[in-house]
């Protein structure tokens, strides 16, 4: 199959089968396409899609996300996860107003100098939203160019990424690149699957190599497993005389960067002395089911402590980086355990009445 022969037939399939009814689908701009593809990245399409509409419903344009703080930023991205990415847009949405006076980038390499904006990602945008023809290799790219032409080995190798990119530059039409990025992302969501590929309605297939060997769940090659390192932690709930819980905003950087969570400690020891420091006074703890929290790269294993306050604290709040959580009445970007751990108590009903 020659290089236009493979985008025609792709073609020709996303015409008849293609996805053309996604909400960033729907009045295109490099903005709207840009959000999608960010929150696109590791998340499947309905999961997205709910978060998607909500954050345009509150975000429409660039300028109103570099205006939002931050803190309304990462409430509406609470549940998506890898929270970088709520972070590196609003910080590009800033440089865009304040750089490109609020006109959106509209070449692969000034959109790719954007925070949080990858290669693949900026040469999408600039397809699908700008005009423009530019190769992708996102994940499901990925999987159908290794299939199709049995490249071995794992894809995050550099040598083995750096084939698959010859190939998507290879393959991708210099007309109707919108349609072909879209066409071959689609091809492998809907078709070109992890599991049980459905290579009988491929448009492709007649030439993939996998196929015709019968070895399509080798491709693409896996990454090295390795044993991922156990960490543990004490979740402190923190319950004051109102009902209401304790929340301190992590740093910006790092795990759950400037998202608000509960107090964390080491041992369980540490818990009247953190008690004195922060409120003035020593509670009792009571120790709830544990749970365990998985990373790409760690397992967390939680142990919270729920601590009902017997009188007012005494203590001053550090001012911004502490609260009282009042539960639905505030909208606060919460680490996914966190929100876990207090819908759980709010469902369970162990906030108690506030005090007459």
């Amino acid at each position: 199959m020659s290089d236009s022969d493979f985008s025609r037939r792709l073609l020709n399939w996303f015409d008849q089968h293609g996805r053309k009814d996604l909400p960033w689908q729907q009045d295109i701009n490099p903005y709207r396409v840009w959000v999608s593809e960010i929150m696109l990245q590791q998340t499947q399409v309905t999961t997205v899609i709910p978060y998607y509409q909500r954050f345009m419903a509150r975000f429409p344009s660039a300028e109103a996300l570099a205006q939002a703080d931050i803190d309304d930023v990462l409430a509406l991205w609470t549940g998506l996860g890898y929270y970088a990415r709520a972070r590196n847009l609003h910080k590009a949405a800033q440089t865009i107003v304040n750089e490109h006076n609020g006109e959106f980038p509209q070449t692969p390499e000034t959109i790719a100098s954007l925070p949080g904006i990858g290669r693949s990602t900026a040469a999408a945008i600039f397809s699908i939203a700008c005009g423009g023809s530019a190769a992708i290799l996102d994940g499901n790219v990925k999987r159908v160019l290794s299939r199709h032409s049995a490249i071995d080995g794992w894809p995050g190798k550099r040598e083995i990424e750096q084939q698959l990119w010859q190939l998507a530059e290879a393959y991708t039409p210099q007309q109707r690149a919108a349609d072909y990025t879209q066409a071959i992302m689609d091809l492998g969501a809907t078709l070109c699957r992890r599991s049980k590929p459905e290579c009988d309605r491929c448009p492709v297939s007649d030439d993939c190599k996998a196929k015709a060997m019968g070895r399509q769940s080798d491709y693409p090659g896996k990454k090295p497993r390795k044993a991922l390192p156990v960490k543990t932690t004490h979740m402190l709930l923190i319950e004051n005389l109102q009902g209401e819980i304790l929340l301190e905003k992590r740093p910006s950087s790092g795990i759950w960067g400037g998202l608000w969570s509960l107090p964390e400690l080491d041992s369980d020891g540490d818990i009247d002395d953190y008690l004195d420091a922060t409120v003035g006074h020593i509670g009792v703890a009571e120790a709830l089911s544990p749970m365990r929290h998985t990373f790409s790269h760690y397992h967390l294993d939680i142990q919270p402590q729920h601590i009902r306050l017997q009188r007012e604290p005494t203590r001053i709040m550090e001012g911004t980086r502490q609260l009282w959580y009042k539960g639905g009445q505030q909208q606060l970007g919460l680490a996914a355990p966190v929100k876990k751990l207090l819908d759980s108590l709010l469902q369970n009903d162990l906030f108690t009445e506030p005090q007459p």
